[in-house]
Formats: structure tokens, C-alpha cells, sequence
């Protein structure tokens, strides 16, 4: 069942690409205390991801600073160097958005938002959604019904829902 408004996430392993090479980075370890972002996308340099849902989130990460929200992280299931390649070529590394791989889709299966697209060539890919989250808990979920879209999960319409 997928997570829904009022869950706490799970604790799971994502990785960053450091200065060092790749990093682990729990979850747990970056909500505790904090009021965040997470916006997935299905994958890394796809078309809809890279032309409307990572955009919408650089165009608006100022206004969620000034909501209080203390970061807004990318998730794909794609490994720490496409998203650090992505993040590059985005500017959403520029712009202080964190990229975060789920290369083995730990974090998105524990959540209930993985699915398969074979013809398309994607499979244990993330559903797209974004979500605010205080001190580990959902507070607010938007996700499209059609991963082919960015709708509700886009960073203007969830800082209207807020």
C-alpha cells in the first residue's frame, strides 16, 4: 500500500555522490527535526522530468525557503553519478536542490510508489509525487496518476497546497 498523508517514512539508505565519492544518506537522518521536500521523479534525464518537474522546483525553491522548508530533495531510481551528472546539467545542484539516488529502489518499494514500464524501457522506477515532510512524517502528498505527467507534484502546485 502506498504511503499516504499522516505516515511516518521508512528509514531507508539512499546515496549522494560527495566529494569522496558515493555516500550513504538515510532518510531518517535528513527529516529528523526538519521540514523538507522530497519530489521523485521516474528517472533521471527522462523527458517530463527534465523539462517540468525538476524546473518547477528551481523556479520555486525560494518561496519554499520562505515557507520554512529547510531542504527540497530529488529522488530517483537512478545511481549517485547520473544524479550528480543530472543535477549538473539541470542546474537544480545550483540551485540547492539535493539529488539522491535509490539505485536499488530500497527507499521507493518501502513506500509503495515503484512501478514498471518495460515497453518504455523503465522498470523499478519511481512513481512521480512530492511531499512535504515534518520531522519524518507526511504532512502533505500530491502524486500523479500518470507518470508521463507533472500536475500536482510540481513545485507550484504543492506550495499552493501548503
Amino acid at each position: 500500500m502506498p504511503i499516504s498523508q499522516g505516515d511516518t517514512l521508512p528509514d531507508a539508505t539512499l546515496v549522494q555522490m560527495g566529494s569522496e565519492g558515493p555516500a550513504p544518506v538515510k532518510i531518517s537522518d535528513l527529516t529528523k527535526g526538519r521540514k523538507v521536500v522530497v519530489f521523485a521523479v521516474p528517472g533521471a534525464f527522462t523527458p517530463t522530468c527534465s523539462s517540468a518537474h525538476v524546473p518547477s522546483f528551481i523556479r520555486t525553491k525560494d518561496q519554499f525557503d520562505a515557507k520554512g522548508v529547510d531542504e527540497i530533495i530529488c529522488v530517483s531510481c537512478n545511481d549517485p553519478f547520473v544524479m550528480q551528472a543530472w543535477g549538473d546539467a539541470t542546474g537544480a545542484t545550483a540551485a540547492g536542490i539535493t539529488m539522491l539516488g535509490d539505485s536499488a529502489s530500497e527507499f521507493t518499494k518501502a513506500i509503495g510508489m515503484d512501478f514498471d514500464a518495460p515497453p518504455a524501457g523503465l522498470v523499478a522506477r519511481s512513481k512521480r509525487y512530492a511531499m512535504l515532510v515534518e520531522d519524518g512524517k507526511v504532512t502533505l502528498l500530491q502524486a500523479e496518476e500518470n507518470p508521463g505527467v507533472c500536475d500536482v507534484s510540481g513545485g507550484e502546485s504543492l506550495l499552493d497546497s501548503m
